[in-house]
């Protein structure tokens, strides 16, 4: 017999696909342009970057942590991407790894903050996210940055129609999915989300396991800076401001909490990132003022919070009722 509470809980473990579905029928009634397969094809290429950015944030949620400097570290990849490739005149096939270098130092730097100086996650990726847009303002004297041709043209390399950026993008995930189901690691980044006090008495390297993850979660922002500079061609001073917070959203929306323990990578944190850039098409297509975008995807995110919160409770509620059942079974016996 389906029951109410039977329905909200599944509304509740399902709220990523429903949340999507809903999205998806509520803009293509509005406007039937927005069902065509190059509305499709635009918003898959538009969430290339930010669903990187997703996999690398759901690998910090899922220890309990948080990182605040992906944008910036964005920025910083693409400032010094610009001095490899214009400046130096290096190749395209050294530049990109010297630019993903970035971001394995900025992944180091908020591992060591966080591990090893036992700084609070928030504040210690505020902090850098404050050092990597100063630096990267002061190498470019808040000018923009242009990349060339060699560069650019990467992104429109395809294969079975879909483009350079989406498949490094879908790569990333299916890369991440693997470790995260199928690898040790990515079992012990749940345990050490769950319950890192347990996890350090089972044996296992706490450190090293939230340490991983930042670095690369570091690594993973950078690349999403790479993909970005070919995608756009051109870096203005503000560029990436902000955006970890829609990387957040997408990863909660996706289905990992801010809690830490929960998430997963597909379908969730594809879904997640599918969602922005899909609200965003959506509001075009509907014809919504552009000021308002803005205040449309603080509710978004609002909305991510709203739901990790209540799922949180709830598991909280069940795990509450497992320990009394438990307690009573013991005493009966």
């Amino acid at each position: 017999m389906i029951t109410r509470n039977k329905v909200y809980n599944f509304a509740l473990n399902q709220t990523t696909l429903l949340l999507f579905a809903a999205l998806f029928v509520i803009f293509g009634s509005l406007a039937p342009r927005f069902l065509s397969p190059s509305s499709f094809q635009g918003i898959l290429y538009a969430s290339s970057t930010l669903g990187i950015m997703a996999v690398g944030i759901t690998l910090v949620l899922l220890t309990g942590g948080i990182d605040l400097s992906l944008g910036s570290n964005m920025y910083l990849t693409g400032v010094f991407g610009h001095l490899l490739l214009n400046v130096v005149e290096v190749p395209v096939w050294i530049a990109i790894p010297g630019a993903l270098m970035v971001g394995l130092a900025y992944g180091a730097l908020n591992a060591v903050l966080v591990t090893r100086l036992k700084i609070v996650p928030f504040v210690a990726t505020l902090g850098t996210l404050l050092m990597g847009r100063g630096l990267g303002l002061v190498i470019t004297r808040s000018i923009s940055i242009d990349f060339p041709d060699s560069l650019t043209g990467l992104r429109n390399v395809a294969f079975l129609g879909i483009r350079l950026p989406v498949m490094v993008m879908l790569a990333v995930m299916l890369l991440f999915h693997f470790v995260l189901t199928r690898t040790q690691f990515g079992r012990q980044m749940y345990a050490v989300g769950n319950n890192g006090e347990a996890a350090a008495k089972a044996g296992l390297r706490t450190t090293r396991i939230v340490a991983g993850a930042y670095v690369l979660c570091g690594l993973l922002a950078s690349l999403a800076g790479v993909v970005a500079m070919t995608r756009l061609g051109r870096f203005n001073p503000n560029f990436a401001a902000g955006d970890e917070l829609f990387a957040i959203a997408a990863a909660v929306l996706g289905g990992a909490s801010l809690f830490g323990g929960i998430g997963v990578i597909l379908p969730g944190t594809l879904l997640g990132a599918l969602m922005i850039p899909m609200v965003r098409s959506g509001l075009v297509f509907v014809g919504v003022d552009i000021y308002r975008e803005r205040m449309v995807m603080f509710a978004i995110v609002f909305l991510a919070v709203f739901i990790d919160s209540i799922r949180k409770e709830q598991m909280e509620k069940r795990e509450r009722r497992t320990i009394m059942k438990v307690d009573v079974e013991g005493e009966s016996r």
